[in-house]
């Protein structure tokens, strides 16, 4: 699961880290080049809940794997792809099935657990978001400058296949949701703490990607020696402590880990601007902020499966909704902010969401992120 989450992850950003090689071997601008990053969010938005709504009832097993192969067809047509038109629709297929995937995820990694570890479980399952985050952009990009861009892809494919195997041969079936208890969408967002939950993901995935897509405008503007990657492997690196530390703790205190969670998010975010011509203040902060972030899939999926009981597959889906909208507002967000004002207000719409999600937080103490499971 892990694996898959990395794949789905590295999917998703890859292409960033290689619009003019993409560009040039379709023949198009790199403004729609960069659109296949837009049509994979745009697929995950549209089509997550549908496709959650129609499998929750199925057995896991087949579902995961069903999932699993159709991303394996849409990443190999992506490589292979010489018309920019078919290339955005399989995009748009793959954010399709990596919503399918990350909605099931969290209660299929619990749901083959026992009780007592299930918050451990998914933390585990959830190592593959910072490790894609952190090595998708420049492992794409370093592919796509020694080979080809279409060698990214096609890399993405074996570990799709090997995946594939993987999970076939490894991986517990289990039930899907009773059909009895499933109730509608809407309802399921009048859940008591869903919604309330659902707001603390955008504002904290907001501040979040707006800041990580456009790093490199606040690091030119704070005008240091740093470069983009290694920016990226200090954060990638620091969030896997954070994935190891919210896996030993979420199972025994998930609120405070919450609320500890954002308040070093948001001290970052002071760091970042208060030191933002200080080499090792600007490194200090980006620690802060992986370790901060690193364990946030977990402890959001976890919260709002406890809060959504049976319904957690279909609540997930939303929390996958969330994400990408957060992911696709931040883009247009981040580039009205750097370019009318510079890369320096980032880290301050950073504190102000920060803020923000940790006042919800701490005052949403009984259904979303209750002070006793």
């Amino acid at each position: 699961m892990a694996l898959m989450g990395f794949i789905l992850i590295a999917t998703e950003t890859m292409p960033a880290g290689l619009l003019p090689q993409i560009a040039a071997g379709l023949n198009v601008a790199e403004g729609t080049a960069g659109q296949l990053v837009s049509a994979y969010a745009l697929g995950t938005i549209v089509l997550t809940i549908p496709a959650i709504a129609l499998t929750c009832c199925m057995r896991r097993k087949p579902v995961f794997l069903v999932g699993i192969a159709g991303f394996l067809l849409v990443n190999t047509i992506a490589a292979f792809s010489h018309d920019i038109w078919l290339t955005l629709a399989v995009r748009f297929a793959a954010g399709a099935f990596s919503g399918l995937l990350w909605g099931m995820l969290a209660g299929y990694a619990r749901r083959i657990t026992a009780p007592e570890f299930a918050g451990r479980a998914l933390a585990i399952a959830s190592l593959g978001t910072p490790l894609g985050l952190a090595i998708g952009p420049p492992l794409g990009s370093w592919l796509g400058s020694t080979f080809d861009w279409r060698f990214s892809f096609v890399t993405l494919t074996i570990l799709a296949v090997v995946t594939l195997v993987l999970a076939w041969l490894l991986v517990p079936d289990a039930p899907g949701q009773r059909a009895e208890s499933q109730i509608p969408m809407l309802k399921v967002f009048a859940i008591p703490g869903v919604s309330v939950i659902l707001v603390v993901i955008f504002a904290w995935m907001l501040a979040h990607n707006t800041v990580y897509t456009y790093i490199a405008a606040y690091l030119r503007s704070a005008n240091l020696s740093l470069g983009v990657d290694a920016a990226l492997v200090i954060f990638g690196v620091s969030a896997l402590i954070g994935i190891w530390i919210t896996g030993a703790l979420i199972d025994k205190a998930p609120r405070p880990l919450v609320l500890s969670s954002i308040t070093l998010f948001l001290t970052a975010g002071v760091v970042f601007v208060l030191g933002a011509h200080y080499l090792v203040a600007v490194i200090v902060a980006l620690v802060l902020w992986g370790i901060a972030f690193g364990g946030a899939a977990p402890q959001l999926q976890t919260a709002i499966s406890q809060a959504s009981g049976e319904n957690a597959d279909v609540a997930n889906s939303l929390l996958g909704v969330a994400f990408n909208v957060a992911i696709f507002c931040a883009g247009v967000l981040g580039a009205v902010l750097i370019s009318s004002y510079s890369g320096m207000t980032l880290p301050i719409l950073m504190i102000a969401l920060a803020t923000t999600a940790l006042v919800i937080v701490f005052t949403a103490r009984r259904a979303a992120f209750p002070s006793h499971r």
